[in-house]
């Protein structure tokens, strides 16, 4: 592939192509710096292996353990903290020397006693919304974060990807199974046109589910159009990938909507062409008490639920430095430098 320079050349390259990169970073090479790809640090220090997850409680249980650690808890395990609030949109920030105030879309408000607030904001998901913050001083001056150009350059030079895994069941098995069975493709005219199969016999045994995964413009394309759609256009590329095979209609489908759901618009960041750590330096950034994380945030693992975590713990230890030592400088190499 590296000796087509107009990109692969058939059906068969195409879709081996969007398997090495696509599948991994949601949107293609074309677009894709290998500045933060070449050499991938979540394998190279976690190791090659890729695991699904088969938790029925998904990532949720992960928070509920995290924060549990810290704050108040109910009978089984979730935390009952008024501290901890999700499914909250956040409008306005407000801070000042005596502490910091948050307002959610449905008119709740939130004080802090510290001056400092940490938000996971700053990435390319705020394109769609409007908060704003605010810095109330002596004179009543009012700075708002996003009109600070910079911070909104930052914000748009990172792409915020589009990666769907779509679960299909069906009524029998008709695909092969085994080791070295797990994936298969589909070769399509069309750049990722449900490309990338999935079966999942060792983790749910008899469960006669298929997983397809798309990414990008049709993720985007899929989210908009109905289920019953997604599932004939489905039944018509299976059919066609197993000819002599009698392939049932499927009886159930869950298409996640990343891309149109309002806390999320989109699944994880990708580090485009032409950023470097620059740009990174200046997402991560906090303007005056206002701080930002997130796995958007995260130098060496953005995409991933531990550069989430492990971006939560680095941006947290700046703002406890800043609180608490004083040290509150954050220092933005320059782009060439």
């Amino acid at each position: 592939m590296d000796s087509l320079p107009n990109g692969p050349s058939s059906p068969v390259d195409m879709v081996v192509d969007y398997y090495l990169y696509d599948y991994e970073y949601a949107e293609p090479p074309r677009v894709t710096s290998l500045q933060n790809a070449v050499p991938q640090r979540t394998f190279s220090d976690f190791g090659d292996d890729v695991y699904f997850v088969a938790d029925q409680r998904g990532y949720e249980s992960v928070v509920h353990y995290l924060a549990g650690q810290y704050l108040n808890t109910d009978d089984s395990g979730n935390v009952a903290d008024p501290r901890l609030q999700l499914n909250k949109v956040v409008r306005e920030i407000s801070y000042s020397s005596s502490g910091v105030t948050v307002k959610t879309e449905d008119g709740s408000v939130y004080q802090a006693d510290y001056r400092h607030g940490l938000c996971q904001l700053g990435s390319p998901a705020e394109r769609s919304y409007t908060v704003q913050a605010t810095a109330a001083s002596s004179d009543r001056c009012v700075l708002h974060v996003f009109d600070q150009k910079w911070k909104i350059l930052a914000i748009y030079e990172f792409d915020m990807a589009v990666y769907t895994k779509i679960f299909v069941k069906f009524p029998k098995r008709f695909w092969p199974e085994g080791k070295g069975r797990e994936f298969f493709l589909y070769a399509s005219t069309r750049r990722g046109y449900y490309g990338i199969w999935q079966e999942f016999e060792k983790q749910y045994p008899d469960s006669n589910v298929l997983l397809v995964t798309v990414t990008d413009k049709e993720s985007r394309r899929i989210e908009q159009q109905s289920d019953n759609q997604t599932k004939a256009e489905i039944m018509e590329v299976l059919r066609n990938m197993f000819p002599d095979q009698d392939v049932p209609d499927a009886t159930d489908i869950l298409v996640p909507r990343w891309w149109s759901n309002r806390f999320y618009k989109g699944t994880f960041s990708n580090w485009p062409i032409g950023v470097n750590r620059y740009e990174y330096d200046q997402l991560r950034a906090p303007v005056e008490r206002v701080y930002f994380t997130g796995e958007h945030t995260s130098e060496y693992y953005n995409g991933y639920v531990h550069g989430g975590y492990l971006a939560g713990i680095d941006s947290a230890e700046i703002l406890i430095d800043c609180a608490q030592n004083q040290m509150c400088k954050y220092h933005v190499q320059g782009k060439y430098d």
